[in-house]
């Protein structure tokens, strides 16, 4: 019986691995079916460091990775902070920037954190090649480590050679998709920076780890002072959410946005989507319309997910650059200073 046991275990480690395999040889192949698109790209390359600063890469992913050992909440925080950059005036590391209206103060941008995480990663880089790696890089690179620290390697390509922005106004912050957006309003935000309905899909999965205000999940449950819960949300899961968030205005808690496994990256989030336990009313959207539902099922294959989440993420990626091709940006020394 011991024998078996063990043979068996090595058999589903086999299996394991095997699997893996497959999923992180399926996003590196659609990855670069995608490399054309950097024709259309001012100046991001892969490696673009290589030569100016070739520890750059493994610094990042050394220091994010020893800090989601001590922080499961990191990768969640970590994607959402590339996800606020980019939407707003492109991924420039304006989410970064310090003063009195900048985008960190506006209200979508209140809960954000991992702003220490990317400081430890800038002042080692700047101390082993000064002036050469772009906060907005580091932000990019960060994300995607923080994420793939689960699978112990990159579940996604990062192109890198941006430059950071000098400007950073809370009152930009209106283009990022509203949690309490519907579907047209979602995909119109994301058409605005070039990504289409599989984008929206599959960038969305983010949600499958992290954390939403209770504020933004509240007008779902309740209606002034009474319940009202949002038809399109399971009236079992809603009453688990009202105890999470119970009806105080100046409530300040936090929810999980997968109740199942709020930590794995995994496509658990497009079958909480399928069974009405999307958090958000946002999330909700995406199966209201046929070809998002569509792709919704799709991505309940968590082997189609992680291959079309890289594809968009890449594509995200390059929203708006500044680089040295097109002649704008800068390097900062200090992330958080123009």
């Amino acid at each position: 019986m011991g024998m078996q046991s063990v043979c068996g275990g090595a058999g589903r480690w086999r299996r394991a691995v095997a699997w893996w395999g497959a999923v992180l040889v399926l996003a590196h192949l659609l990855n670069c079916g995608s490399a054309g698109l950097l024709d259309t790209n001012p100046g991001l390359a892969y490696n673009f460091y290589a030569t100016t600063c070739p520890s750059a890469e493994a610094t990042v992913r050394s220091i994010t990775w020893a800090q989601v050992a001590g922080n499961q909440a990191l990768p969640g925080q970590l994607l959402r902070l590339h996800f606020h950059d980019c939407f707003v005036k492109g991924c420039d590391a304006s989410i970064l920037l310090d003063n009195a209206q900048s985008e960190k103060t506006a209200p979508p941008n209140g809960s954000l954190g991992g702003y220490p995480v990317i400081d430890a990663i800038k002042a080692q880089l700047e101390k082993a090649c000064p002036g050469v790696v772009s906060c907005a890089d580091i932000v990019a690179l960060a994300a995607r480590d923080a994420v793939s620290y689960q699978f112990k390697a990159s579940l996604w390509q990062v192109e890198t050679g941006r430059r950071d922005g000098p400007v950073s106004l809370a009152s930009n912050t209106g283009a990022l998709p509203s949690p309490s957006a519907g579907f047209n309003g979602l995909l119109q935000s994301f058409a605005a920076k070039g990504l289409d309905v599989n984008d929206l899909v599959a960038l969305s999965g983010a949600h499958t780890i992290g954390k939403a205000s209770c504020s933004s999940v509240t007008p779902r449950l309740y209606q002034g002072n009474a319940t009202s819960i949002d038809p399109l949300l399971d009236s079992t899961y809603a009453k688990t959410l009202m105890n999470a968030c119970p009806n105080t205005p100046a409530s300040t808690s936090t929810v999980d946005l997968d109740g199942a496994t709020p930590f794995k990256f995994d496509g658990n989030y497009y079958t909480n989507l399928q069974n009405k336990r999307g958090v958000l009313a946002s999330d909700a959207a995406l199966t209201q319309n046929a070809a998002a539902a569509t792709i919704v099922n799709d991505l309940t294959n968590p082997i189609k997910f992680y291959a079309a989440f890289s594809m968009s993420m890449k594509k995200m990626g390059r929203v708006d650059v500044l680089t040295l091709k097109n002649g704008q940006g800068k390097i900062r020394t200090k992330c958080n200073v123009p």
